[in-house]
């Protein structure tokens, strides 16, 4: 594309456009609004579903406007009944091979395909089944369940986890009628190189791909009278399940959330921000001994699981550079089933820990085998054998399941009151609300860090060129005298040029935050559908007002925190931290398409 500009006309309306311009965005620059399938700007261009065909004078057949430049002095029909045949004829071809199973399906109301359908005026399917075999599920994944059978081969999921993650967990297999997205040996999602991200399921336009549903063991635990049941929420939650309640993405709902929550049964609803905050205790000192004793450095961050399970199988020589620490959900379940557990005098294999995320990989990590601490902490206490374990968390639910079980038990989202989260696990800082965006984790720890080290008051809490949906980005900090450099990785595909930096022994930098998700846990794989760039750009401004407006902005103030170490813990990276806190991660294999 160059600066220079063209002119053609859409639909009689002359419209100016640089050269090089695809007549799909020419016609979006036009305000016509040409309907795809399988295009994903930047991401997926392969002109695979032919929904988007106009018309251009002239010329021999429908072109496929997504992947056609605009011409000077084209004229383009985007309305005329060869155009709206042509779509109708494409979309019932998909129909023909597709369930007709939308009343039970997990994405009946986000649904491109139905929705397509719909807009297009398709009221019959014409055409018989004309695609290959009956695929089984995919359920190998502990995050994730792939359907075949509603594959539409649009290819985006291949593109997203190929050319944004550069994970290559997933590819078009075998051909004709035969054809089908799969990985690796058909080994199933749980068995190669996935990172449970769900940026897949993300851009998935129908239900082919979904969350591993984990609604009904959590209905369970709520009515039994013999548990307790804990809730714990992640900061990118209230910035987004407004959204399946038809309120604006970023509206800030943590009080209604809050309310909700209650009237689902969960016997007390704490805030995972009080973690991020514990969390921010327990990197920043470690990233501070790091420094003083001359450790493997750059230090990276070790919130996002997603992150970590890439590392195991493409970095695997990293494993030394990555925080010890757990990530805010897991030292969550670790505290809650000891020191809270203890406190008021529970039996924890009553307690069960329920966590609401954004984030798909995050099932993935409860169910990872080391992710039992509290288990050990209480193993000789209360005589417990080794077939006595259980889990820190117990369930994982996304964003989109905790807005279905507020919507089956009948809760009126918009209309419910602002309550608060419970004590003491409920009260957290504007550092830890932040840990929702991309750089959030890295601004949160620098606040704690500079304070620690230089024993001054850090009067810019701010610090913007970390901020932002940008791949990396950077910035130099003054330590009393040591200026150390730091990065943050905004999605795996970008997170590879700076591991790749730290493998040839050329990285500037001292500490590193990688996110897997675009956008950090803000675009993360169980979030509301759609999840794009504008949306995610909305999600972020709440996240960052909801810090600016909290009375405590830095975690090392947080009081309950300060009383957890006094009480518990003791101090940072002590043995009993380090015991519930903090874990280690090793290699696995590499299988992949």
């Amino acid at each position: 594309m160059t600066d220079e500009l063209i002119t053609l006309k859409i639909d009689g309306k002359e419209v100016q456009v640089a050269e090089g311009t695809t007549l799909l965005k020419a016609c979006k620059q036009a305000g016509v609004d040409v309907p795809s399938l399988c295009y994903l700007d930047g991401i997926n261009e392969e002109a695979s579903c032919s929904v988007c065909m106009v018309e251009v004078k002239n010329a021999r057949t429908l072109v496929r406007s997504c992947v056609t430049k605009a011409t000077n002095g084209a004229e383009v029909s985007t309305n005329t009944e060869r155009v709206r045949r042509a779509r109708r004829i494409n979309v019932e071809l998909l129909l023909a091979n597709h369930p007709q199973d939308c009343f039970v399906c997990d994405r009946n109301e986000t649904c491109e395909l139905r929705r397509l359908a719909h807009n297009l005026g398709v009221r019959q399917v014409r055409f018989p089944k004309t695609s290959g075999p009956r695929w089984e599920l995919d359920t190998s994944s502990p995050s994730l369940v792939r359907d075949p059978n509603k594959c539409v081969l649009c290819r985006r999921c291949i593109s997203v986890c190929n050319r944004v993650q550069t994970v290559n967990a997933i590819d078009a297999t075998q051909r004709g009628r035969r054809t089908v997205v799969s990985t690796f040996m058909d080994m199933g999602l749980g068995s190669v190189s996935c990172v449970n991200c769900g940026q897949c399921l993300l851009v998935c336009p129908t239900g082919a791909i979904v969350e591993t549903n984990a609604t009904a063991g959590v209905w369970q635990a709520l009515s039994d009278p013999e548990k307790t049941v804990l809730v714990e929420v992640a900061p990118a939650v209230r910035a987004s399940i407004g959204e399946e309640f038809g309120l604006p993405p970023g509206t800030r709902v943590t009080g209604k959330m809050v309310a909700a929550l209650r009237k689902l049964g969960f016997n007390k609803v704490f805030d995972t921000q009080f973690t991020a905050d514990l969390t921010i205790m327990e990197e920043g000192h470690e990233l501070i001994e790091r420094l003083t004793h001359k450790g493997v450095l750059p230090m990276i961050t070790s919130c996002s699981p997603g992150w970590i399970k890439f590392a195991e199988h493409f970095y695997p020589r990293l494993m030394k550079n990555i925080s010890s620490c757990k990530s805010p959900q897991q030292m969550f379940g670790a505290v809650a089933k000891t020191y809270y557990a203890q406190k008021l005098g529970l039996d924890p294999r009553r307690v069960t820990v329920v966590s609401i995320m954004p984030c798909t990989a995050k099932k993935y990590e409860a169910k990872r085998p080391e992710m039992v601490a509290a288990f050990h902490f209480w193993k000789d206490k209360l005589h417990l054998k080794e077939s006595d374990v259980f889990p820190d968390v117990d369930y994982v639910l996304t964003t989109r399941e905790a807005a279905r079980m507020m919507k089956e038990a009948g809760i009126k989202f918009v209309d419910l009151p602002e309550e608060t989260f419970d004590s003491p696990l409920g009260m957290s800082t504007g550092a830890a609300v932040i840990f929702g965006a991309t750089g959030g984790v890295m601004e949160a720890a620098l606040r704690t860090a500079y304070e620690v080290v230089t024993k001054k008051k850090l009067e810019r809490l701010d610090f913007g060129d970390l901020r932002g949906l940008k791949g990396i980005k950077t910035t130099e900090v003054d330590l009393n005298g040591t200026k150390i450099k730091v990065a943050v990785a905004n999605s795996l595909g970008a997170a590879r040029k700076l591991l790749d930096e730290i493998e040839e022994g050329k990285s500037p930098y001292t500490f590193i935050e990688i996110m897997t998700c675009p956008g950090g846990c803000l675009g993360g794989g169980g979030q509301p559908i759609p999840t794009d760039t504008e949306v995610r750009e909305k999600r972020k401004m709440a996240i960052y007002e909801e810090d600016r407006n909290m009375p405590i902005r830095k975690s090392h103030e947080n009081p309950h925190v300060q009383q957890l170490y006094k009480e518990f813990f003791g101090e940072p990276l002590s043995d009993k931290a380090h015991h519930l806190l903090h874990t280690a991660y090793a290699a696995r294999p590499l299988y992949r398409r």
